[in-house]
Formats: C-alpha cells, structure tokens, sequence
C-alpha cells in the first residue's frame, strides 16, 4: 500500500466512522464495535506509515493548491508521525474505557459522544500530518468544533457555561492571534510550508519583528493553555471522564503544544530562533505557567480540577524545552508530549474509576480506598510518579532531556523551574497516593454500599496506559527516534 494511500486512509476511517456510528444509534454494541474496530484501523494506517518516516522518508499528499505557494496538503515529518502514534493508540484503550464508563453511569447521547470523538480524532489526525499552517489552521479549527458538543455533553446550565468559555477563548485566540501570525508569515516568506530549520531563516523578516511574531504563535495557540489563556481548560472539566482523558492526553491541549513545537522547529527554526535572540521571553512566560498552575493545583481538592491545573502545568514543560532553542531541548519538548499522554490519561482513569465505583470526586474523600480500588490506586501512582519525573516512568526520561538541555545551555531560569515544579508536583501527588493506602478506609457513605474496583473494560483501559508508562522507560527507541530525527539526529 502506498503513503499516500495511507495517508488517506488515516484521515477517512475515523471521518467515515462517524457515519457507521449515526447508523448504528440503536444497536449500542454494534456502535462501540464500529468505534474498536475504526480506532484500531486507524493505528494500523498509522503504525504503517511509521518505519518510511523513521529511515528518514517524510510521505506527502497534495490535494489543492489554492495561491502560488499555498496548498492543501499533507507531509508526514518525525514530529507529526509521533503525535499520530499517540493520538491513534490512545483512541483505543479510551474507546474501551468509554464503553465501561459511559455504561456504567448511564451517560445520556452516548451515539453523539462516539461520533463526535471520531470526528475529534479525524481532525487530530489531520493537525499531525498538515504539510503547512494552512491546512494545520483548518484541522486546527475542526477540532475545536466538533469537541464543543462533548464538553458541553451533559447540556445542563454548568456545561453550557463551560462550553462557552472553552469555544471563546479557544476560537478567539486563534482568529485575533494566530491567523495574524500565520497571514504575517505568508506575506514575509511565500510559503506556509513546514520546512526544516524553518522558512523565515535568510533575512525574511525584520529582526525587530522575529519577537512579536513569536508572541502571536504562541498565545495564539489557545490550546497549549499558556497563562492568561488557560481558563478554558478547568472549565472543560464539566465534562465526562472519557472527554477530560480526550482534551488532556489524546487530541486538544496536545493538539496545542504540538502547534508550538512545530512552529519553532519548522516555521522559525531553533537555530535562527537562537540566535535571533527572539524566543528569550517565552522561558520566562512559560515558566510563570509551570509554577503557578502547580501552586493553583496544591489548593484544589476537586481531583478533576486538580488534574486539569496539573496538565496546564505540563503543557508549559514543552513549551519550556522548546523555548531553550537547542536541538536536545526540542528532543525533550517531543517526548514529553509522549510521557504527559500516557501519564495524564492514566490520572483521568483512575479518577472517572473513582467516580464509577465510589461516586468520589474529592481528594479529601479517598482515604484508604486504595485498599477498597487496588488496581484504579496503583496505577495512579504510576501516572503521578510520571508527572513528578520519578524513574522508571517516561516522565523521567523526557525531564532528564529538558533538564540536561538546559543545564547545557546554561539556562538557569529553566533549571531553577523544573527544580522548582517538580517538588510541587510531589507536594500535590505523593499525599494522595500515601492517604489512599496508608490511612484507614472511610465509612461508605449513607445509601451507599462498600464498593470494589470499577466495571473491568475501565480497569483494562487504566492498566494498559500505566504498563505504557513504564514500559517507554525501558523500551523508549521509536519515540526517542522520532524526536530525534525531528531535530536532525541529536
């Protein structure tokens, strides 16, 4: 089969999912079927594409060209191949741990959920392997749309709230800032096209300007939650379990840093970037948002909100690394993409499993249960060993690629924040997991019986992302690969 072949193919199944969906409304099973068996195609085009890409092939598709030097394409490059990886595998443990969860608390419009989940993925998919800011932009734009409906899912007066909030700040990033930014790039250069070691390398754009290019980029990104512009995603969390799991790990705030990343690399290029002097104030940007959504989430005690100011935490580590602007910087930023995924999808699980079985939503209710949910508790102390950077985890790895890159580039601003952040996280995460083993079981509630783990197909969907977590400490050579051939061998 060819690459372009597959391309196609990657884009279509999960559109073309989200027909058979509709179809099958009234055969519940035959719906979840058709969503299992769309996400595993979708992985197998995926993980097809992926050994052209790491011998150094980088597969193309044009499909329009609108101007002279502006097309509707897509190119696979290492960057792009790494976050499909995630996006595509990640869609299956969360379409078993949908099933279990959406069933076992009896979640109204579970047909709508399923296709706008495909639809999601289908633009996530579209995002990764966009040859250019222009067909990025329009995949960029579809995500944000079709999950609008899974945030605002449970369609009472808290969700609607959110849902505006999240299409708000979201949409207006993105037209006021970067679709400026991306129109200001086309006029400086003639191209949109993702090229390494960037296209505004060779003096197209005044050295004034390189800074506030950037600023556009980067705020203009709503979706990678850099501060001010992160309320959307606490608010989000109104939603079900299995559509925090997909904003945080699978699709959107991925979505966001990945735009960042790809940007710097590919647009502006680390080596002009550097030299230029112009991405200097994005390390201090970025840090302020490590370190104050860590101090935001040591005073919440609703755990989802919690997770959440984890993740805008997270999110400002990629955007940390890349701002280092070195080649082992930009390496790190890439698999730390791959680490918050597993590690964060894993916390969301074991929250929704808390709920499910335990109808639990506060930190301060989950004394003891690890004894009463032993498998939900273990893995999710995995997932927050990852956060912290604890070996043998995969957040240890990506740390020790941002750290060593900083340290190398004697970034202290940086060192002294991953330092910093890192014992927050502990502070925030080591007392959860310590009550839910070491202090005695709370009283079930009144009406509400002792409880055990929740239904399996959640148990199965938590443990496989916790085992992924360890196992890409030891076996870490196709992401480690990917990342690094993104930055040319480093």
């Amino acid at each position: 089969m060819s690459a372009s072949t597959l391309i196609a193919l990657a884009l279509a199944i999960p559109a073309g999912a989200i027909l058979l969906i509709a179809a099958a409304e009234r055969i519940a099973n035959l719906r979840e079927a058709i969503t299992l068996v769309a996400a595993l195609a979708l992985f197998a085009m995926v993980a097809m594409l992926t050994p052209q890409v790491l011998a150094g092939g980088h597969p193309e598709m044009t499909l329009l060209s609108v101007l002279p030097g502006l097309t509707f394409g897509f190119r696979v490059e290492p960057l792009g191949m790494l976050f499909a990886l995630i996006a595509s595998f990640l869609w299956i443990v969360n379409s078993v741990y949908s099933i279990g969860y959406m069933r076992a608390n009896k979640e109204p419009r579970q047909t709508v959920f399923y296709c706008c989940f495909a639809a999601a993925l289908a633009s996530t998919v579209g995002i990764a392997f966009s040859a250019n800011l222009f067909t990025l932009f329009i995949f960029y734009e579809l995500l944000t749309l079709t999950t609008y409906p899974l945030v605002t899912h449970h369609g009472d007066r808290e969700a609607q709230s959110a849902g505006r909030v999240y299409m708000l700040m979201l949409l207006g990033t993105s037209i006021v800032l970067l679709l400026p930014a991306i129109m200001v790039t086309f006029a400086f250069t003639g191209t949109l096209e993702f090229t390494a070691g960037g296209i505004l390398a060779g003096g197209h754009m005044p050295a004034a300007l390189v800074g506030v290019l950037l600023a556009l980029f980067a705020f203009g990104i709503g979706k990678a939650a850099i501060m001010p512009f992160h309320r959307w995603l606490p608010a989000a969390m109104v939603a079900p379990t299995p559509v925090s799991a997909l904003l945080h790990a699978v699709a959107v705030v991925k979505a966001g840093v990945f735009c960042v990343v790809k940007v710097v690399v590919y647009i502006f290029g680390v080596d002009f970037l550097a030299g230029n002097g112009g991405g200097d104030w994005l390390v201090w940007i970025a840090g302020f948002t490590v370190l104050t959504a860590s101090v935001i989430a040591l005073r919440q005690d609703n755990l989802k909100r919690l997770l959440a100011y984890s993740t805008i935490s997270q999110l400002s580590y990629v955007v940390l690394a890349v701002a280092i602007l070195t080649p082992l910087s930009a390496a790190g930023a890439a698999l730390h993409i791959l680490a918050h995924a597993f590690g964060k999808i894993t916390l969301f699980f074991a929250a929704g499993a808390i709920y499910t079985a335990a109808h639990k939503t506060e930190v301060s209710q989950l004394d003891g249960i690890g004894r009463a949910m032993p498998w939900t508790m273990v893995a999710f102390a995995i997932g927050a060993a990852s956060m912290i950077g604890i070996p043998p985890t995969a957040g240890f790895m990506s740390k020790w690629f941002i750290l060593g890159a900083a340290m190398d580039a004697q970034s202290w601003v940086a060192i002294a924040v991953i330092i910093a952040s890192t014992a927050l996280n502990a502070a925030y995460f080591v007392p959860i997991v310590y009550a839910a083993f070491f202090r005695p079981l709370a009283a079930p509630e009144h009406g509400h019986h002792q409880h055990g783990e929740a239904p399996w197909p959640i148990v199965v969907a938590l443990t496989i992302t916790a085992a992924g977590t360890v196992l890409l400490f030891f076996f870490p050579d196709v992401g480690l690969g990917l990342a690094r051939q993104m930055v040319g061998g480093a």
